[in-house]
Parts: C-alpha cells; structure tokens; sequence
C-alpha cells in the first residue's frame, strides 16, 4: 500500500523527513488495527518528493504545503472513525515535525482506493476478500 509524500522544500525539519514517513506509516497501520501486522506492515511502501516552491501552488500561485497520499484496497479507511483518527494524526505529525511552523490548513490527507481484484501482494492479484484473509 503506497503512501506518497510530497511536501514543498522547508516545509520539515531537515533530516526529519524519515521520521514522517515511519510516523505516517505506524498510524495508518494503528488507526487499522493492524499493528505488527506480519503480512500488512511489508506491503506498506513509500515514496517522498520534496518540490521548490516555484513547483507547488494553491489557487494557481506559488506556496508551501505538504501532500499525504494513500493507495489502497477498497476496504482500507473506509471506516469513518478511521478516516478521522488517521486524517487527525496525519496532520498531527506533519506539523510537530515543521516545528509548528506549517499551518494546519496547508496539509492535505487523500486515499485512493483501488479496483477490487486490482491490487499485488507477492507478484499475485489479489481481491479485497483474499487480501483481508491474507492480514487476519
């Protein structure tokens, strides 16, 4: 399950970008339940892009801001109690580790959800019902 975090130059700490990422990955798998997950926690990968700020807009003009995006299966945060504990810490972490300089409303969480059947554990496709009996 992708996560891909983009954030403008400056927006972190230097050298704290790492940290983000694990800190991204270890909520998500918590606000799921999924904690330790032996199947779940190696599927989980990630990218960072960290763009200038000539390279990241709001409303057509140049700004700083910081992009969180995942993709999963259909069922993952479909719950809402996970969307707004996950969306929460999210932007929990993000703004403690800009040392509070990164404005709440300049963070942004999606999800992206993938066809059923669309999705690759192991080289193999697997459904949202052999991906579920796969992490149980």
């Amino acid at each position: 399950m992708p996560l891909t975090l983009t954030i403008t130059e400056g927006v972190l700490a230097k050298g704290s970008e790492a940290q983000a990422i694990q800190e991204l990955i270890d909520a998500m798998l918590e606000s799921h339940g999924l904690t330790g997950n032996s199947v779940m926690t190696p599927n989980i990968t990630a990218t960072l892009h960290i763009l200038n700020e000539s390279q990241t807009f709001s409303g057509g003009k140049p700004f700083s801001g910081a992009w969180i995006e995942w993709k999963v299966p259909s069922f993952a945060f479909s719950d809402r109690k996970v969307q707004l504990q996950y969306f929460k810490k999210a932007t929990d972490i993000i703004e403690k580790l800009s040392g509070y300089s990164q404005d709440r409303d300049k963070i942004y969480v999606n999800v992206v959800h993938a066809v059923d059947g669309a999705w690759n554990f192991d080289g193999q496709a697997m459904t949202n019902e052999q991906i579920i009996q796969a992490i149980s």
